[in-house]
């Protein structure tokens, strides 16, 4: 019961820190820019895509074929690189669906740190608490520096989204380690 509290404070509490800092900080909005000529780019998205979402890569190369590396190689010599999340026109953003689907991840990440936790027999606060962060920190980096790595997403984007997830580790693992402590252990 105690793991099932700690991970659903623990979530509460990314929450809170993630809202935060997508509201009331920067960090959300780090290394993103705006497009010139973007009505032309718009129009063209129109055109080329048309209804249908999805992540776009290009220069687009069948990725069963042989010479697939060989040919985007080539490809990006000469022409622009990129990834794209497309929506086509009328697609709605709806807030409170976002925001749950963003809390049940919090609250998945949090009971799993919660259980991780649970299974180390760690008895000051402070080595449960740098247990909770590291977990934390190794779930960004990994989430994130990826997408740095092979699709070019900006450095400083990337690093804000770190931060984020450090935030996040740090509000989680503040009530986590609070709960959830080792159990006496009969020798």
């Amino acid at each position: 019961m105690r793991i099932l509290v700690a991970g659903i404070l623990g979530g509460i509490e990314m929450f809170v820190w993630s809202s935060i800092a997508h509201m009331a900080t920067p960090l959300a909005n780090i290394g993103f820019s705006q497009m010139s000529h973007e009505q032309g780019v718009l129009d063209a998205l129109k055109q080329g895509v048309g209804d249908k979402a999805g992540l776009y890569y290009f220069p687009w190369v069948d990725p069963s074929d042989p010479k697939m590396m060989e040919k985007s190689a080539r490809l990006m010599k000469t022409n622009p690189s990129g990834m794209l999340i497309y929506q086509p026109a009328g697609a709605t953003f709806t807030m409170a669906p976002l925001l749950v689907k963003e809390f049940a991840k919090e609250l998945a990440q949090s009971l799993i740190a919660a259980f991780l936790l649970s299974l180390a027999a760690l008895t000051g606060y402070f080595a449960r608490l740098g247990f909770v962060v590291t977990v934390g920190v190794f779930a960004a980096l990994g989430q994130n520096t990826s997408y740095w790595i092979w699709y070019g997403f900006p450095g400083n984007y990337t690093l804000a989204q770190i931060v984020i997830g450090l935030g996040e580790a740090i509000a989680a693992g503040l009530v986590i380690a609070a709960l959830v402590k080792p159990k006496p252990r009969l020798v």
